[in-house]
């Protein structure tokens, strides 16, 4: 029998018989490392890990600590409540079972008058795990297109069919688990016997292919876990994210609201949200500008024409907002889908020489995208946001230089904020699909090697992912961790070729000749209204102290030590120290108890002694008393922490 080679992450070269699977090398390194093995990552691309291997190939083995790992065994959970709806509810039809960012869901159509209610949710639980209990083996099979055709057929499944009819003979596949085999490009765990722990979440409408005029399917959302103390510890964190949910906590801090009279997706920032916001926004200013960064500002609409010339329309023209006619003839204007070409004009508002170059432009730009109503969830996902945006252009030889310092712009960000826990993605082209990219194999060759020769420099715990670049260049995006330990996609920083190729944008080299400067792309917040709701979550309300839009809660113990609480508070504010001053006829208790829920940081009461010794009796949000001290002692302290954390 033939050898095969097979490269390890870790870059050693072992050989194996052609045809050797996934589990099979996992057991020749050891038997712990088989018996977690869920997939195989084979040349990029993720297989079965029972798939046999024919060629020299690169192998990355799949646990559950991969993200990879992770979608196949919910994918595979998918199949597994399949076969129990199919065990419990004889003619029921499926639609799609994708894995998402936790657990998976499956669109099924029970049949006329047949509804899925919550209270069944424990019954189709049980059947799960009586059918995991099983070990049933997921089997790949290839299927032609007629054999595919004549087995939905038989069942009288009209969806599968449909799905059929996109896809060529000779790239068909079926799996098979138990009673219950599905249509399906896979890839899957080995078997069932992986999946110990289930929870179907959530019960919802949703329309065959996302289409309001074809039928409404039920879809069941679910979780699963390879051991139970997995899916207690994620129920325990889901509930803590509920007290977190930065739509709650927004209400309840008054930072920002949304009104259907504006509109869907469109956020009205409230005064202390705004405060927040600016502070956010000078914090990023003063570090952009001790990093060389120009400001500017560029109009909410674009001529169409703009973003013809960009690449923007023929790609994004669907998500945006349809284009703004004026009483011109063949006069049409965009609602600014986002800032780069108009960055790329003013760089050609001037010639520029190389001795210009690195030019840094940056502005918060607020930009507009045509979002789905169904898919709009809070600040996270909106029609109209602010992007701390910048566009560095500068020559070839400056790129892996200027990267660099952005990435330590990110990590300063990110360390003010206490993001603490990222992994940067480096997101390249898909390996093979390339005609969704602009621009020629060259610049993207040594971009992507840039970037991770860059990335490598900087020590950053990395990830590649195939697929995932922009259309125009490859990307770092760092992937942060917050507190309850989900994953937000935030900063990105991106190298592009094409776009000053596409806007003829030159600069006089030392040659005397004409060149291409090179693009950046970057934004360490990614989005305020985005980076906003993760930080609220993050903190749960508890912003550091430099940030929040209340820094101190001037208590007076009665109308007696009215004035005094308000020379502390005016003391206050003249040194840039922000807070209410509350002169409520209220006990104090009811005081302390109403800035503590409104996660105010520093609450300072005044009575007779401290009115008598010019002091504070200070108290810290979420530790208690700290005791009494000099208005001039607590300002130090003030200025201490806030230093300490900047």
């Amino acid at each position: 029998m033939s050898q095969i080679n097979i490269t390890l992450p870790d870059g050693s070269v072992r050989s194996y018989p052609q045809g050797v699977s996934g589990l099979e090398i996992a057991q020749s390194i050891s038997e712990g490392l088989m018996r977690n093995v869920l997939a195989a990552k084979v040349n990029g691309e993720v297989w079965d890990a029972t798939r046999p291997i024919q060629q020299d190939s690169t192998v990355q083995l799949l646990t559950w600590k991969d993200t990879e790992g992770k979608n196949t065994f919910w994918h595979s959970s998918a199949h597994l409540l399949a076969e129990a709806l199919e065990a419990l509810y004889p003619g029921v039809k499926f639609g799609i079972g994708p894995a998402i960012e936790t657990g998976f869901y499956y669109d099924i159509d029970l049949g006329e008058g047949r509804i899925l209610s919550q209270e069944e949710f424990e019954k189709i639980e049980q059947k799960m795990l009586e059918l995991a209990r099983q070990k049933n083996e997921y089997l790949r099979s290839e299927v032609s297109k007629a054999e595919a055709i004549r087995y939905f057929e038989q069942k009288g499944d009209e969806y599968k069919l449909e799905l059929l009819e996109g896809l060529q003979d000779g790239h068909i596949t079926f799996y098979q688990q138990g009673a219950f085999t599905d249509l399906c490009r896979g890839p899957h765990i080995p078997h069932t016997g992986f999946i110990k722990a289930v929870k179907l979440m959530n019960v919802a409408g949703a329309y065959w292919r996302g289409d309001v005029s074809r039928k409404q399917l039920t879809r069941v959302y679910g979780v699963a876990f390879p051991q139970d103390k997995e899916l207690k510890e994620y129920l325990r964190l889901l509930e803590e994210a509920k007290k977190r949910d930065h739509r709650k906590l927004g209400q309840e801090l008054e930072l920002f609201a949304f009104s259907e009279n504006v509109g869907k997706g469109l956020p009205l920032w409230l005064p202390k949200g705004t405060l927040l916001r600016e502070r956010l926004e000078q914090f990023l200013r003063k570090a952009q500008v001790r990093a060389g960064y120009d400001p500017v500002v560029t109009p909410h609409i674009g001529s169409k024409k703009l973003y013809e010339t960009s690449g923007h329309w023929e790609k994004y023209g669907e998500d945006s907002f349809q284009p703004i006619h004026t009483p011109e003839e063949d006069e049409l204007f965009m609602l600014k889908p986002m800032n780069c070409p108009h960055h790329c004009e003013i760089y050609k508002t001037k010639p520029r020489s190389y001795k210009d170059l690195p030019l840094r432009l940056a502005e918060f730009g607020t930009v507009y995208r045509y979002e789905q109503s169904g898919e709009l969830h809070g600040l996270t996902r909106v029609r109209g946001f602010t992007q701390d945006d910048a566009h560095i252009f500068c020559r070839a030889d400056q790129v892996k230089d200027e990267f660099a310092k952005v990435i330590d712009l990110v990590l300063y960000v990110f360390n003010a904020l206490g993001f603490e826990e990222f992994t940067a993605q480096i997101s390249l082209r898909h390996q093979t699909e390339r005609q969704k990219y602009i621009g020629h194999e060259e610049d993207w060759d040594r971009a992507e090697r840039e970037i991770q020769e860059v990335a490598e420099a900087k020590n950053l715990r990395t990830v590649v992912e195939y697929g995932e670049a922009a259309f125009y260049g490859p990307k770092l995006d760092f992937m942060v961790k917050d507190a309850l330990g989900r994953r937000w996609q935030l900063g990105t920083i991106q190298v592009d070729y094409q776009l000053p190729e596409r806007f003829q944008l030159e600069y006089i080299g030392a040659d005397n000749q004409k060149h291409r400067p090179v693009m950046i792309h970057r934004a360490p917040f990614g989005s305020l209204e985005r980076f906003v709701a993760v930080l609220i979550e993050h903190c749960g309300g508890n912003f550091p102290l430099w940030l929040a839009p209340d820094q101190i809660a001037v208590l007076p113990i009665s109308e007696k030590y009215h004035d005094y609480a308000r020379q502390v508070h005016q003391s206050l504010a003249q040194q840039d120290i922000r807070g209410i001053l509350d002169e409520r006829d209220e006990k104090i208790q009811r005081k302390i108890r109403d800035a503590e829920v409104r996660k105010i940081p520093y609450m300072l009461i005044v009575g007779d002694k401290e009115q008598a010794e010019n002091g504070v009796s200070v108290r810290r949000h979420g530790t208690g008393d700290l005791g009494s001290m000099s208005l001039t002692d607590f300002m130090e302290r003030f200025v201490e922490e806030v230093a300490i954390a900047q």
